[in-house]
């Protein structure tokens, strides 16, 4: 009898045991099992890189480049004669001058009044005048001496003169640049009107009369120039 009753109970016991095994070890497993990770439909792999917010862009447009005239400039020429290096250091020293209509300088001049102002300057004096009366005094220059230094030029109907410096080029006052030195280009050449040459050696001016007796500058000649 006590076998019989001890079976059974010990049965009861070992199904106990292992029920209770079991369900510990099905606990385990839950507690040391990592969560599923959410998967994010709308993560990609890799790190995330915001987008920059669309911009409206318009096409730039060339510009094209204005390329800035540089101004002539006069050729480096050699002159042995004195007279002609002291017109030339007279011109040059109003390089750069404004031009103003019948000043004679010494920071403005028009176009006769540089050729009169130079000419005092190196010690020639005659009467300042428009350009036109330059024509009408002094005589045209031998056809070889057309471009020599210091011949007068004239342009536009005897409206512009200046002087020449060589077959290149001459100094004058243009209404647009003022003092300069300007090339003989085809603008120029087609507008030359001829020449004429001042003598280096002229007859002193007589003094005009005054109620003070001194002597007067010789009063300007108004004239339209041009350039």
């Amino acid at each position: 009898m006590r076998i019989q009753t001890l079976v059974p109970r010990l049965l009861v016991v070992a199904a106990g045991s292992f029920l209770c095994t079991t369900a510990i070890a099905q606990n385990s497993t839950a507690i040391s099992a990592p969560a599923p990770a959410s998967i994010n439909s709308n993560a990609s792999a890799g790190p995330q890189i915001q987008p920059a917010a669309a911009t409206q862009t318009r096409p730039r447009v060339a510009t094209p480049a204005i390329a800035a005239q540089p101004a002539a400039v006069a050729p480096v020429i050699s002159l042995t004669n004195r007279f002609d290096q002291s017109l030339l250091v007279a011109i040059q020293s109003h390089l750069g001058a404004t031009y103003h209509f019948n000043r004679t300088g010494p920071d403005e001049f028009d176009c006769s009044g540089l050729v009169w102002r130079a000419f005092q300057d190196a010690g020639v004096v005659f009467e300042r005048g428009p350009a036109r009366s330059y024509w009408a005094t002094f005589a045209a220059p031998p056809k070889n001496e057309e471009f020599k230094f210091g011949t007068l030029v004239f342009f536009n109907n005897l409206r512009h003169v200046g002087i020449v410096v060589d077959d290149k080029g001459f100094y004058h006052s243009a209404r647009h640049g003022g003092v300069m030195y300007s090339p003989f280009n085809e603008y120029w050449l087609s507008r030359i009107d001829g020449f004429r040459r001042v003598p280096t050696q002229l007859p002193a001016l007589p003094a005009a009369p005054s109620k003070t007796g001194a002597a007067k500058p010789a009063v300007a000649v108004a004239a339209v120039e041009q350039k």
